[in-house]
């Protein structure tokens, strides 16, 4: 299967566990999405999020990133706030929200149990990853949720991670002015024990909104 920019298709078979999920989920769910998550945004955007996985009820039931669980409730709020966002987020995809300047993907595209993929499932993703930032002809940042989404961007741009270590707030800076910007994911485990505030999250947007608007 060739990678492109759109992602892969609904029955993708590159990853066997992830495929035997989702039959799973066909058979128990058959109105949910239950298929590899597509990206959400322009390609014309300046900015691209990249997130780890699709959740089971979230994205793999609504069939858009960060769509119908916590996660999203933090990021779409931030989104608005922040510019990049127009619309009222009701945790559907159908609810009418578009996003400014802005696109959301995830390394791996197909919800894995317990939303862990394996390396070798993030790597099978990787060319959809790598022919989407090639797609962006006006890419300025790109921000990674969580350091498995920073390594996946990296590996991506062929880029050596030992030089760009993770750590949320920090900026990178990659080539040609493309940025790589970092935060702590907006899961519920990570705010609930307070790795990441409010104010911390958008903080790193208030950084992102600075540096593209330059």
């Amino acid at each position: 299967m060739s990678a492109g920019a759109e992602g892969p298709g609904r029955d993708c078979s590159l990853c066997p566990r992830l495929v035997a999920l989702r039959a799973a989920q066909r058979r128990e769910h058959a109105d949910w999405h239950n298929a590899p998550v597509p990206s959400f945004g322009a390609l014309s955007a300046s900015l691209l999020i990249v997130g780890l996985a699709p959740g089971l009820k979230g994205a793999n039931r609504t069939g858009r990133p960060f769509t119908g669980d916590f996660a999203g409730d933090l990021l779409y709020a931030t989104l608005g706030k922040y510019g990049f966002a127009r619309g009222t987020y009701a945790a559907a995809s159908d609810d009418g929200l578009s996003l400014i300047d802005c696109r959301i993907t995830n390394a791996a595209r197909c919800v894995p149990p317990e939303n862990k993929p394996t390396p070798a499932e993030i790597a099978a993703c990787r060319g959809f990853l790598t022919a989407e930032i090639a797609a962006m002809p006006n890419l300025k940042a790109i921000l990674a949720l969580g350091r498995i989404a920073h390594d996946a961007v990296l590996t991506a741009l062929a880029k050596k991670k030992s030089l760009f270590v993770f750590r949320h707030g920090a900026v990178h800076g990659i080539a040609d002015g493309l940025i790589l910007a970092d935060s702590y994911h907006c899961s519920r485990y990570n705010t609930n024990t307070a790795k990441l505030t409010t104010e911390m999250f958008e903080g790193v947007f208030e950084a992102l909104r600075r540096r593209i608007a330059a």
